[in-house]
């Protein structure tokens, strides 16, 4: 437990000058764009159902891991296509818990060749301490800081919850999209106990890729990025992913000081797609830790009522 701690005190000093942001790390992000953006729900137009797992710098203590799940569908109501889904995130980082889960709502409407999305996310956020990793060992801080006596830090395990806002745009034609949203847009504070609060700094997130076929058609290259502010910090990933024949792919993305992360992938059968990505550290984490793994896995559908059928369909994502 004490490990933890100094985890936290670590990774606040090697990692605050690129991003400080309270949101979990993710890096097959364009894999999951509803995750963070609510206006990308029902954007493929099928049923999809991912769900995402990462462990953070193994063997590294107090790295914590991070699972993120979501539903969502497009539905048509009259002459109008809208999205909906759910959205569950589980992320543990040293002695910090964040819990989230959000109701998603878009609104669809064609604009050129393309369509636009605006949408927003109304759920809650529970964040925990583990303060018990502080009271049962005396850490100090320079020569005149004890951990263990600042009221501002827990001594027990606490948890908190706030409701939580987020809002997005999104627009896509055959080849390419972009998206913008805004995290936590009521900044959200969660007490712990009668002296102690814990606040949600917004965030805002700037998305974008594009699809281009090679020469031989079976070759499609997709480009794509991903900055991150909370307006005091930032973080921005540049990637690529090369997809073969609509079954396999594989990429490289490169996060601004931080890591390179390497990604492979296939689309298995009936909607079903399988990703994995490796982070090899490229700051001073890298001699404390074997790496990071993460893992999503997409099935996706399209279920049409009818009276005498339904049909199931597959979709190659983005």
């Amino acid at each position: 437990m004490k490990k933890n701690v100094i985890v936290f005190l670590f990774l606040s000093v090697f990692t605050g000058s690129v991003y400080s942001q309270f949101d979990a790390q993710l890096s097959q992000y364009m894999l999951h764009n509803s995750s963070f953006n609510p206006a990308a729900v029902g954007e493929s137009g099928m049923i999809d159902i991912i769900g995402q797992h990462r462990i953070n710098w193994l063997n590294f203590a107090g790295g914590g891991s991070t699972t993120a799940f979501s539903i969502n569908t497009p539905i048509k109501i009259e002459n109008t296509i809208h999205g909906l889904g759910l959205s569950f995130l589980d992320d543990k980082f040293g002695g910090f818990t964040n819990k989230a889960f959000h109701l998603q709502y878009a609104y669809k409407k064609n604009i050129g060749t393309g369509k636009f999305s605006v949408g927003t996310d109304v759920g809650f956020v529970s964040i925990g301490f583990s303060g018990d990793s502080v009271a049962l060992h005396a850490i100090n801080i320079g020569e005149y800081h004890n951990m263990t006596s600042d009221p501002a830090i827990p001594l027990t395990n606490v948890n908190g919850m706030g409701l939580d806002l987020n809002v997005g745009v999104w627009y896509s034609m055959n080849n390419w999209y972009a998206g913008a949203s805004y995290l936590h847009l009521n900044q959200p504070k969660v007490k712990w106990g009668n002296s102690t609060e814990f606040a949600l700094y917004s965030s805002l997130f700037l998305t974008g890729g594009l699809s281009y076929k090679l020469q031989d058609p079976k070759y499609v290259l997709k480009p794509s990025a991903l900055f991150k502010s909370d307006f005091s910090t930032w973080q921005l990933d540049l990637s690529t992913r090369l997809e073969y024949d609509n079954r396999f792919w594989g990429g490289l993305s490169y996060r601004y000081q931080d890591a390179v992360v390497f990604m492979g992938g296939l689309n298995i059968a009936g909607g079903l797609s399988l990703g994995y990505s490796f982070d090899l550290s490229t700051s001073k984490l890298i001699t404390t830790n074997y790496g990071s793994h993460e893992f999503v896995l997409i099935y996706s559908f399209e279920y049409v009522f009818s009276k005498s059928s339904s049909k199931y369909k597959s979709i190659r994502f983005m």
